[in-house]
Formats: C-alpha cells, sequence, structure tokens
C-alpha cells in the first residue's frame, strides 16, 4: 500500500478521466454514425433516443435588457487546477536548497490522506 500525495493522485486521476472520456467519444461517434454497429452487447444495450426541449436564450433579449446591470449577479467558482512541477533541481541563480523529506513536518505531507 503506497500513499501518494493528493495532488499527484489528483492529477492522475484526471488523466483516467480525459482518456476514458476520449474513448467514450470514440465509441459514440461510431455507434452514431453507423447504423449497421451492434447496439446490444453481452450485458448492454444502447438506444439512440432523441428530446426536445425549449430554453431560454439570453442573447436573443434586446441589448438594453442584456447589459442592464440590474438583471445581472456574480457568480464565484473556485477550481483546482493540477500542473506537472518542474524539474526538483533549483532554478539557476538560487543558492536554496531543496526541500528534503526529512525537514517536511511528517503531519503535514499528507494531511488528511487515507491509506487506499
Amino acid at each position: 500500500m503506497q500513499l501518494k500525495p493528493p495532488a499527484d493522485e489528483l492529477a492522475e486521476i484526471r488523466a483516467e478521466i480525459a482518456r476514458l472520456r476520449a474513448r467514450e467519444g470514440a465509441l459514440r461517434e461510431i455507434l452514431l454514425r453507423d447504423a449497421a454497429m451492434p447496439k446490444i452487447g453481452r450485458v448492454h444495450k444502447v438506444e439512440l433516443v432523441t428530446n426536445r426541449q425549449r430554453i431560454f436564450d439570453p442573447r436573443l433579449l434586446p441589448e438594453a435588457i442584456r447589459l442592464d446591470p440590474a438583471y445581472t449577479r456574480e457568480k464565484v467558482t473556485r477550481v483546482l487546477r493540477a500542473t506537472r512541477k518542474g524539474p526538483a533541481t533549483p532554478e539557476a541563480g538560487t543558492n536554496q536548497p531543496a526541500p528534503t523529506p526529512q525537514s517536511v513536518a511528517p503531519a503535514g505531507r499528507f494531511a488528511g490522506q487515507q491509506p487506499h
């Protein structure tokens, strides 16, 4: 059982989700494009269901209403972005050594992390 830092695990999960979404898109395209493609498997079946609904499109409103601040509200969102770290060595020109695992407090290393 190996603990991963939450940032690494989050990035790996997002990469796997992206891979699965790409595969889903490819299969969806095949099933929609090829009418002869079997839509029944051993356990599941695929059905094409068409729904119609009326939606409100604010772009169709007169500009005076669309731009009136009385009809707007502020929405705040918080996003966690996972990015790959740069090289493990400090950048040229800095004389600060990279922190060692021993210099990081054990409780803060994987705070809140549960073993898998």
